[in-house]
């Protein structure tokens, strides 16, 4: 039976887009009431460790309170910050520990901040952040239900887990970051607040998932050209004057007209560089670099990203293996 690790991200769900378009506020409360139904759900398959991220709302600690588990949950011995660095922190550290998987508790800019940290440690994202497209929305219950399933080691990671692929930045043959769902190129100014609402300042999107049921810029690509999921391709938009005009969803409640001047499907073999200068660059919603005049940076596909537990398989491979079914004993005869 191998431990589980826990990152739940006590800033996630609180952004700009609460004011300027209409995200549900995801309270902090509601963050420990999931981890708490998780605990509930992995102690009922028998999980015997938990590792926790410390943060400065103590959710998992709050989780446990009143609350009847055999397993034992810790939190790790690390430094907070209230940055993305203590999810990146406490991915490194999970994955040291050779965690069965790592729960997170985010949107995409908190399972960006893991994935750049957690290597082969395969990733079960719960959403509770603005523009989850990466996390899925699963009860807590269930998610506590497959964890403890793959903490088991009885069913091969292969078997329920998939690669997600993710966008790469290079200057040269340097990398420098990387994103899960989108790249935005913006106008140059400062960073202020970092996620995006104005449409005005965008000048190209590259995506890795262009679905239609998305939220946020993956919407773009979806309405615009939609990809099959896994089929290793990335989408590149540039905006400005054309014959298309896309009506997107960018945030919750924010439904924005986009003019597309071209848009260009790209594989693994292609660098794409990035056409404007100075401009900031934000990755899977978040403003982050900074791109000065003479700057080279281009942009990759890359196939091989996170692990991510198949949620669905792995709770069909429990079913085929019993996983949740006990015998009663034959009753002696006579008796």
């Amino acid at each position: 039976m191998k431990p589980v690790g826990i990152i739940a991200n006590p800033a996630s769900g609180k952004d700009i887009r609460r004011l300027v378009a209409y995200g549900t506020v995801f309270d902090n409360n509601e963050k420990v009431n999931i981890v708490r139904r998780l605990l509930l759900a992995m102690d009922s398959m028998g999980v015997n460790d938990v590792f926790f991220m410390p943060d400065s709302f103590h959710i998992g600690e709050r989780a446990l309170d009143g609350v009847d588990v055999a397993l034992q949950a810790r939190t790790l011995d690390m430094a907070v910050e209230n940055t993305q660095e203590d999810s990146m922190r406490a991915a490194e550290l999970l994955s040291s520990l050779d965690v069965a998987c790592i729960i997170t508790l985010g949107g995409d800019g908190t399972n960006r901040a893991v994935a750049k940290k957690c290597g082969d440690t395969p990733l079960l994202p719960i959403s509770t952040g603005t523009n989850n497209v990466f996390p899925f929305m699963v009860e807590g219950t269930i998610a506590g239900l497959a964890a403890g399933t793959v903490a088991l080691n009885t069913i091969g990671v292969e078997d329920v887990t998939r690669r997600e692929p993710r966008l790469e930045i290079y200057r040269g043959s340097e990398l420098v970051d990387i994103a899960l769902i989108d790249i935005v190129v913006t106008k140059s100014g400062f960073v202020g607040a970092r996620a995006i609402w104005d449409v005005s300042e965008i000048h190209e999107i590259f995506l890795t998932r262009a679905g239609p049921s998305s939220i946020g810029f993956s919407s773009v690509g979806g309405y615009l050209c939609p990809l099959p999921a896994g089929c290793g391709k990335g989408l590149h938009i540039i905006l400005g004057k054309g014959r298309r005009t896309v009506k997107t969803p960018i945030a919750p409640g924010l439904i924005c007209s986009l003019s597309i001047k071209t848009h260009h499907v790209f594989g693994a073999d292609e660098a794409i560089p990035i056409s404007h200068a100075p401009s900031l660059i934000a990755l899977d919603g978040e403003r982050e670099i900074t791109v000065r005049k003479g700057d080279a940076l281009c942009v990759r596909i890359n196939s091989q990203g996170p692990l991510v537990i198949d949620i669905d398989r792995v709770l069909q491979q429990a079913c085929e293996r019993s996983l949740f079914i006990s015998d009663e004993p034959d009753e002696p005869e006579g008796v």
